[in-house]
């Protein structure tokens, strides 16, 4: 056994069934104040944690300042939260609490919803206890003995979690002070070794996730080492909540997902919404035209005989909603496009010279998601793919696998996008096809993924059960990472479908197929491009790219002339006056607005035939003529530019 220590030392150990804690004193005690856990293979324990007999293990031993010891004190953090909260509301009943990426939570079974006030009051109650400096005690139970510990305790739900655990699993708890809890760990050694950490909210969590379950109350927090990381995250917060696209979509009048009438999970595009959306999927269906695509369209509901054919229904029925009836027969709305597609290509009989084909929709499909899981534009229940199918040779593959990379890539840049993180996911357990088509199709993947010279990782077990794909992920104006672009091989539907082209042989071969889509969905995209630029979209894409604006009523004829102009020149503009509303009143209405340009206009740009051109931005680029402007914002948009 080695212990790498935090300086880069390796010390040689033999101990196995020892406490790393035990260890460390008898080697090192100077090293044990310093250590609080220790990782391997991806695994965060403590100091509880008994050595192995694998001499050639090796455990990279973590103080406070690592950044994989936040899993310590972040879920021990989750029991302060926990120990406050039973303190202060005793009847409390404990459900689960682990760390999580920014934080962590606790769910609690109280009889009514936490206030802001309360979480106040618990907050403060967590400064006293991490004052108190409670040293973290594992111990281990018998399963019977850990029974009666917990209705002792009364607690039901970690009685619920007792009986689903293995039964060889040893069972642990941990102590802090008077508040004991089941739990696997791992903690750091005291409460008082995590000063620096903020309760966050709170809200509803059914019971391991189940609308049948009850409801419980979920208080988020985080916590973090060092107070200048915990303030940074606290800004970065803020200011995702002011980009949050569900604001801005209320903000701006863009589009609404809660309708009472029609549903959840189910978008309403208003008109502004609905421009930059139709601007959004003009631009892309252009390139794909211009990429070698034929478009298709296909309807929204199919009979229960291809879904069965295609084995959605196998696979995927969790996600499909209930069939309908029509004329006895069962047909469901689509989850997906695929099957669609497969039977154009199987309308005619295909050439090896006709190939590759490629079929473009921007199809709208739906699928099941639970009300808990909804959120705004990026989890919805009924969305357009932007959606393509391509049927090669296999020949042919490696170009069109490095093909859509590429054309993924570059489309995504001209949306502003500049990161981007590539993962390649593997075969899951539950799949279709032979073992000799996934060790192709993986090994064609990842050539691709070599071949593009940008990096990626490997998600084993993630990819869909009909073939491995390639996730692109971009980073967004905060750096979050969100996943956009999907290219998937498939192996399974040519086989179901029996699809086939005549080869230069003569005789029938099986083609090869991609699924890819480029934005993901338009919903997705819209709901994270909307949070990447804050709702100010670049020039091209603004809804209304020029508010005019006459300072006197006495100016507005010229405005109107102004507008004229603009309108004919295709810009999109807008009057904006009003006796009754200052010039700055306006100007910070637009503003507020996200519109790129205000056009100024009184008595001096009216004798000299010139606008006054103002930004969102608050910058006065003064008067120029009416030519000038134009040439300018022709520019921009050509370029695709912001400002």
């Amino acid at each position: 056994m080695q212990l790498v220590t935090p300086d880069g030392h390796r010390l040689h150990v033999h101990a196995p069934g020892d406490p790393l804690g035990k260890v460390l004193s008898n080697e090192d005690p100077d090293l044990k104040g310093q250590v609080v856990g220790a990782t391997f293979n991806g695994t965060v324990v403590d100091l509880t944690y008994r050595l192995p007999e694998d001499d050639d293990m090796e455990l990279q031993l973590l103080t406070l300042e690592d950044d994989d010891a936040k899993w310590l004190y972040r879920h021990s953090m989750a029991h302060v939260l926990a120990q406050a909260v039973k303190r202060l509301y005793p009847d409390a009943k404990l459900a689960i609490g682990p760390p999580i990426e920014e934080g962590f939570y606790y769910d609690f079974d109280v009889e009514e919803p936490f206030t802001p006030e309360d979480l106040e009051r618990i907050s403060e109650e967590m400064q006293t206890i991490i004052k108190e400096k409670h040293q973290f005690r594992r111990f281990e139970l018998p399963r019977d003995e850990a029974r009666e510990k917990l209705e002792e305790l009364d607690e039901p739900y970690k009685l619920e979690i007792l009986d689903e655990l293995e039964e060889d699993e040893t069972i642990s708890f941990y102590q802090d002070g008077e508040f004991v809890d089941l739990c696997r760990g791992p903690h750091v050694k005291h409460t008082g070794q995590v000063k620096h950490f903020k309760i966050l909210d709170n809200a509803g969590a059914y019971w391991r996730g189940d609308e049948a379950n009850v409801m419980l109350q979920r208080i988020y927090g985080t916590a973090f080492y060092r107070a200048e990381d915990l303030e940074a995250f606290l800004k970065r917060r803020e200011e995702a909540a002011k980009r949050d696209h569900r604001r801005l979509g209320r903000e701006l009048d863009l589009f609404s997902t809660k309708s009472d009438s029609v549903g959840g999970g189910l978008v309403l595009w208003h008109p502004k919404g609905a421009l930059v959306r139709h601007l959004i999927e003009d631009y892309c269906k252009t390139v794909h035209l211009e990429g070698g695509y034929d478009f298709v369209y296909t309807p929204h509901i199919g009979r229960a005989d291809l879904w069965e054919k295609s084995g959605h229904l196998d696979f995927y029925s969790d996600n499909m909603y209930a069939p309908v009836d029509i004329e006895g027969q069962q047909y469901y709305l689509k989850p997906m496009n695929c099957p669609f597609h497969i039977e154009i290509f199987r309308s005619q009989t295909r050439s090896y010279r006709d190939l590759p084909l490629r079929f473009a929709e921007w199809g709208t499909v739906y699928r099941f998601e639970r009300s808990g899981v909804l959120h705004g534009l990026t989890r919805v229940r009924g969305f357009t793919q932007d959606d393509a199918h391509l049927f090669c040779r296999p020949d042919q593959m490696p170009q069109e696998i490095d093909r859509v990379i590429t054309f993924s890539i570059d489309l995504l840049k001209d949306f502003g996008f500049k990161q981007f993180e590539l993962y390649l996911s593997t075969r899951p357990e539950d799949r279709v096809g032979a073992e000799s088509d996934w060790d192709e199709s993986e090994a064609a993947l990842e050539d691709a993924l070599e071949r593009s010279g940008l990096p990626y990782e490997v998600f084993e077990g993630d990819g869909a059960f009909y073939g491995p794909k390639i996730d692109i992920y971009v980073k967004d104006a905060l750096d979050r990472p969100w996943q956009l672009s999907t290219i998937q091989f498939d192996f399974n539907l040519p086989e179901r479908f029996d699809i086939h082209y005549i080869g230069e042989d003569g005789r029938e071969h099986r083609p090869y197929m991609v699924h890819r889509a480029l934005l993901g969905s338009i919903e997705r995209f819209f709901g994270v491009y909307l949070e990447h630029c804050a709702g100010a979209f670049p020039v091209w894409l603004a809804p209304v790219q020029v508010s005019v604006l006459p300072i006197a009523e006495r100016h507005v004829d010229y405005a109107n002339r102004v507008l004229e102009r603009l309108e004919a020149e295709g810009l999109r503009a807008e009057l904006n006056y009003s006796d009754h509303k200052t010039l700055s009143y306006r100007v910070r209405d637009a503003q507020m607005k996200k519109i790129p340009y205000m056009l100024v206009v009184g008595d001096r740009e009216v004798e000299n035939e010139q606008v006054s051109l103002r930004l969102r931005t608050e910058e006065d680029l003064g008067a120029q003529s009416l030519d000038e402007f134009v040439r300018f914002v022709d520019e921009k948009v050509a370029s695709k530019a912001d400002l």
